[in-house]
């Protein structure tokens, strides 16, 4: 199971909304996929593409397709609501889980993170799945052609940034030891985030969205793909991180964008696209944070190293991107406005606020200044880096895919991920209560007229 978003049942309660309704929605997914794709295609469960079919459901109005399905584990072998696995928002949202789902596991497979025995069957499947979300994609109108040449085009892109970085890496270092700021430096690309209309306009070079320009999935997946390939003829040319960034913003917008057409809702596309990109860009930048220390220590590819970018420029990104996308999504026209705030908004602002307290940017918004914080990376070698955990073998990596993902145990409790070995908690366990403000109520604390609810995009 993949994903970032994990929804507080405390905070359902604040808005008045049943906190099974993540639930309902999570297990439609699941049930969707395996009755579509077989059992091992469950695996491909990801969290945060349970919100294209909220989002769906937010812009119908009327009833919504429900279906009662059999006893779970996962539920304590209870009986439970959940929605059709035909409607028009989970078949959106698993063609959005096998897509990448499937680019998941070959980027797994690329970075060496598997035995050389289990590379064949892991690119089978990751094949197999992209297969089934082209057909997936087929049976609501969704051209996902664009989408996986803007995913292929990521390997083109990493290599070119890394052939840029590499002759200059050690000016680079020499630099940054005599930077006065880490947050007013300028490294290559994410300069161009200084500002809101920059941020909201990705380079073009690269095949960014702008959502004043940008039309369709076709438009925009092919302007990327083209223009890697010309760019791969000129290795010299500096990649930004919002180049890097860019094919997980298309996919990201052109999924979101996809909800308004299925709701029947075109008036909302251009908001959608536009909250679906800085979502993009927000899961794509989390991760590079997350996989930082261990992407040095393994000598992989990381878009903030490639970059320059430091902790807190990064950081300050999220937030930017943050607030851009709560003015999107103030933008659409939503029959069940408080259900997007629980399940979409307030579980990214969380992530946010979780990834400034990791880079010590800001230790609590109420009373700390997010520029308080000199710390940069990338650090000097052996400094503050855990060992990387000891990496299955094929036998225990197969026995872990088996008893672990395809049974749903991972949901349930504490596990060990079958590729890398890191000790993972359970889905249940990630609780984002009170994340907003560390008081446990920012309305109350904070001098931001209810950050959490009315889209400020303020630090608290």
């Amino acid at each position: 199971m993949f994903g970032m978003l994990r929804p507080c049942s405390h905070g359902a309660e604040k808005y008045g909304i049943d906190a099974s309704t993540w639930r309902t929605h999570m297990c439609g997914l699941c049930l969707g996929l395996r009755d579509g794709h077989g059992q091992l295609a469950r695996a491909a469960t990801n969290t945060d593409a349970i919100v294209l079919s909220v989002l769906t459901e937010a812009q119908m109005s009327g009833s919504v397709g429900r279906t009662t399905a059999g006893p779970c584990a996962l539920r304590g072998m209870r009986r439970a609501e959940v929605a059709s696995a035909d409607s028009p928002g989970v078949l959106l949202a698993a063609t959005a889980s096998l897509l990448l789902g499937s680019a998941k596991i070959r980027d797994h497979v690329d970075d060496g993170d598997s035995s050389v025995l289990t590379r064949r069957p892991m690119t089978k499947v990751s094949s197999r799945w992209a297969d089934r979300a082209r057909s997936q994609a087929a049976l609501i109108g969704f051209d996902v052609e664009p989408l996986v040449a803007a995913i292929s085009s990521q390997a083109r892109l990493e290599a070119l940034a890394s052939a840029s970085a590499r002759p200059s890496a050690a000016a680079e270092s020499t630099a940054r030891s005599h930077e006065p700021s880490a947050v007013d430096a300028s490294p290559a690309g994410p300069s161009d985030f200084g500002s809101a209309e920059s941020t909201a306009t990705p380079s073009p070079a690269f095949g960014g969205v702008d959502s004043s320009r940008a039309g369709s999935a076709e438009s925009t997946g092919r302007a990327l793909l083209g223009s890697t390939r010309k760019t791969s003829k000129n290795a010299s040319r500096i990649v930004s991180l919002d180049d890097l960034t860019a094919p997980t913003q298309i996919c990201a917008a052109e999924f979101f964008a996809h909800t308004a057409v299925l709701a029947d809702r075109p008036e909302n596309i251009a908001a959608l696209r536009e909250a679906g990109r800085h979502f993009g860009r927000i899961a794509h930048l989390a991760d590079a944070v997350e996989d930082f220390d261990a992407d040095r220590t393994r000598g992989r590819f990381n878009p903030l190293a490639a970059t320059g970018t430091t902790m807190p420029q990064a950081y300050d990104i999220l937030r930017q991107s943050d607030s851009h996308l709560r003015k999107a999504v103030a933008q659409v026209e939503l029959d069940q406005v408080p259900t997007i705030r629980w399940m979409l908004l307030d579980p990214l602002h969380a992530l946010v606020r979780r990834v400034g307290r990791g880079v010590g940017a800001t230790a609590h918004a109420c009373s700390t200044s997010r520029h308080t914080a000199s710390m940069q990376y990338p650090m000097p070698p052996g400094t503050g880096f855990e060992k990387p955990p000891r990496r299955p073998g094929i036998g225990e990596a197969l026995a872990l895919v088996l008893g672990v993902y395809c049974t749903g145990y991972a949901c349930c409790a504490d596990h060990t991920n079958p590729c890398s070995g890191k000790r993972k908690d359970a889905w249940i366990k990630n609780c984002d209560c009170g994340d907003c403000c560390d008081c446990g109520d920012c309305c109350n604390c904070c001098d931001c007229d209810g950050c959490c609810c009315d889209g400020c995009g303020c630090d608290c």
